[in-house]
């Protein structure tokens, strides 16, 4: 049965313009993205199928250029295109981000600080600058590191923050490993950026550590 075969109401699309998105399933909204099916299943069942096949919609929308495109349904067209959707929503967010200070959106920092680092398979280091009424200067990865460390240098950290005439920063990490807990190492080398920033009036605001679902906030559990 073609989309157009089913009751209006229940057309994905039809349905998040009466609704909103937060009425669809993954599926339904995956079904809009494609716009088209396959032969024997229209594009809410190719939906369906893709979303079983990956696991999960973050599975499907993280996966790499060659495993998308040998999906039945799915192609370098298709693979393009949710690129150029997921790089809208992150730069959505920055520049939410830029337009207000930091601290009155903490919702938005973490979603932003996810969606950057999540899904990386090397440890990243991202520094979020900030002005003095604590609005987004910029966002940089200052470090990258291997699989489980990376080696972040207080220095660099002080000479860019100097460079881009920050007064505070927000620091950020992914744990590759999906384990947001952070390690007694993250802990001293968030003391030694800290401590080596204060010597020039620049302060930490925070540190998270980014792992599979979980964001864990340095100031939060008070160590900053």
């Amino acid at each position: 049965m073609s989309l157009k075969q089913l009751p209006e109401a229940s057309r994905p699309r039809e349905k998040l313009l009466s609704h909103g998105s937060d009425a669809l399933t993954d599926a339904e909204l995956l079904a809009i993205f494609l716009r088209t099916g396959t032969q024997g299943m229209n594009a809410l069942e190719l939906a369906t199928h893709l979303l079983d096949e990956f696991g999960s919609l973050r599975s499907l929308l993280g996966a790499e250029k060659q495993i998308f495109c040998q999906m039945k349904g799915l192609g370098p067209a298709k693979f393009a295109l949710l690129q150029a959707v997921l790089a809208l929503g992150e730069r959505y967010l920055e520049e939410t981000l830029k337009k207000d200070d930091v601290l009155t959106s903490p919702q938005n920092t973490r979603r932003y600080l996810a969606k950057k680092l999540r899904d990386k398979h090397r440890e990243a280091f991202y520094i979020l600058f900030l002005d003095n009424q604590h609005r987004v200067i910029n966002g940089e990865t200052l470090f990258e590191g291997t699989i489980d460390c990376a080696s972040v240098y207080p220095r660099e950290v002080v000479k860019r923050s100097l460079e881009l005439n920050a007064a505070a920063l927000i620091l950020a990490h992914n744990h590759p490993s999906g384990v947001a807990e952070p390690s007694q190492a993250d802990r001293r080398i968030t003391r030694k950026i800290s401590d080596s920033l204060a010597l020039v009036d620049i302060r930490v605001l925070d540190h998270f550590v980014i792992g599979d679902g979980e964001i864990v906030s340095f100031a939060e559990r008070g160590w900053l």
